[in-house]
């Protein structure tokens, strides 16, 4: 980047560093899928952290985790509103659903009963499943959003159970490797931060504990590094090689409950956070251990996101870190839009293009480049929505009040199309075309003064 926007992020992080008084801070910036700007501040060992050093990654394993259970998804193993009794019987919250647990709406309590599981020795899945008795249910399951690390130690039982072998081992197999994250792991291998608090009134540190979470681990296990993180920003970003259907990651970014009050902020998706703000939405998750903090965020939008670590528990601000680097390096040096091109599309589509009407209102179809069709008001406020073919001159909405919602064209007796079936609601090329079914037809005497 411009030697100018590499001060600018610099300075940010130093100030972060200097302020929380953390041992050691490293971050990134991510564009068009690699890193971009790379800096730290503070020692690991003897010298700063780079690109490689290991840091605990904390929750950030959740959307690791969820990114299997959608694979489970997609390959028709189960579904999102099947219940965990299906899959994985005997517990006292089997009614709840795996999108509940993924979206953290199950109701289930936030920690493992018993010693603080982050600073504790972790014991196996039948340890865990028999201390969550109906008591540690503290919400009705849809209810609202609870944040919950037991609900994603369930996650990796029903990973496992489904799989056939450990949580960690599909994880490795299924998006760890294909991704080309081969420094994020169970415990630290090689060069890695050392976990520290900060006395809260005096420049001293302490170790922090940091055992195998067992049954627990998929809540907050794994460790990683800026370049492992990178390339998993942009996957959830949109970058996704064949670990999933960007369509799946981007349904994964999709709100499903917020938990910011009347006007949102903060919200969660599946197995994603999202965060409103420096009027951007990003998608990602924060992650935080005993002596660690992490955080990993991209806005879809611009493609652009960024990581940081740090190796103190408490003090340093991750999450503004990555949001100010992202925006700054939003402002500093926008990214160009692509190039136009021309479309190598089905010419058979443009005879669907044009203005078409809702009743008296007129809106505009349009080929995308990629195929797909946008239909929106020519006044730009209302419904609008793309669709992708479902083939037999169907197609799916995917995008706002018509998302889910099939068009379907209607053709005339000489195969043109004559008028356009969505959702009962009916498109004509004329306002109110008495030609077409017009639900309640049309008034005989046509248009008058």
């Amino acid at each position: 980047m411009l030697p100018s926007t590499e001060l600018l992020l610099l300075r940010r992080i130093a100030t972060e560093q200097a302020t929380g008084r953390a041992p050691s801070l490293a971050a990134a910036v991510v564009r068009d899928g690699a890193i971009a700007w790379s800096g730290a501040r503070g020692y690991v060992g003897a010298t700063a952290p780079d690109t490689t050093t290991q840091y605990r990654i904390g929750s950030i394993t959740k959307s690791l985790v969820a990114a299997v259970v959608l694979r489970l998804r997609d390959e028709g193993k189960l579904d999102l509103n099947d219940p965990l009794d299906k899959h994985v019987p005997g517990t006292s919250f089997g009614g709840t659903t795996i999108a509940q647990l993924l979206a953290h709406t199950s109701g289930l309590t936030s920690e493992s009963p018993g010693a603080w599981w982050e600073r504790t020795p972790g014991g196996n899945w039948t340890e865990l499943s028999s201390s969550l008795t109906v008591d540690e249910v503290k919400h009705r399951p849809g209810r609202r959003f609870h944040y919950s690390n037991v609900g994603y130690g369930t996650l990796g039982e029903l990973v496992a159970r489904l799989r056939g072998t450990s949580w960690f081992d599909a994880l490795r197999t299924e998006v760890l490797l294909p991704l080309g994250m081969t420094n994020t792991t169970e415990q630290p291998r090689g060069r890695h931060a050392l976990g520290y608090a900060v006395h809260p009134f005096a420049d001293v540190m302490l170790p922090e504990p940091a055992h195998d979470a067992g049954a627990m681990a998929p809540a907050g296990q794994l460790w990683s590094c800026l370049d492992d993180l990178a390339k998993w920003t942009a996957f959830v970003g949109g970058r996704t090689g064949d670990v999933l259907h960007p369509d799946t990651v981007a349904e994964m970014r999709e709100v499903v409950t917020i938990d910011a009050g009347d006007t949102w902020n903060a919200g969660y998706g599946l197995g994603l956070q999202l965060i409103r703000t420096n009027g951007k939405r990003l998608a990602g998750h924060t992650g935080s251990m005993p002596g660690f903090l992490a955080c990993s965020l991209i806005d879809p939008a611009t493609q652009t996101g960024a990581v940081a670590f740090a190796n103190s528990t408490a003090g340093v601000g991750v999450v503004s870190v990555v949001a100010d680097l992202i925006s700054m390096a939003d402002d500093c040096e926008p990214a160009l839009p692509a190039e136009w091109r021309p479309a190598n599309i089905d010419r058979s589509l443009l005879e669907l293009t044009g203005l078409w009407h809702w009743g008296p209102s007129p809106c505009h179809l349009r080929v995308l480049a990629n195929g797909w069709l946008d239909l929106s008001p020519v006044s730009g406020a209302g419904r609008a929505s793309r669709f992708r073919p479902l083939g037999d001159d169907r197609w799916l909405g995917l995008d706002g009040y018509f998302a889910g919602e099939t068009l379907t064209v209607g053709r005339t007796a000489d195969g043109t199309p004559g008028h356009l079936n969505l959702a009962t609601f009916i498109f004509t090329r004329t306002p109110y075309d008495p030609t077409a079914p017009v639900p309640g037809g049309v008034d005989e005497a046509g248009w008058r003064a």
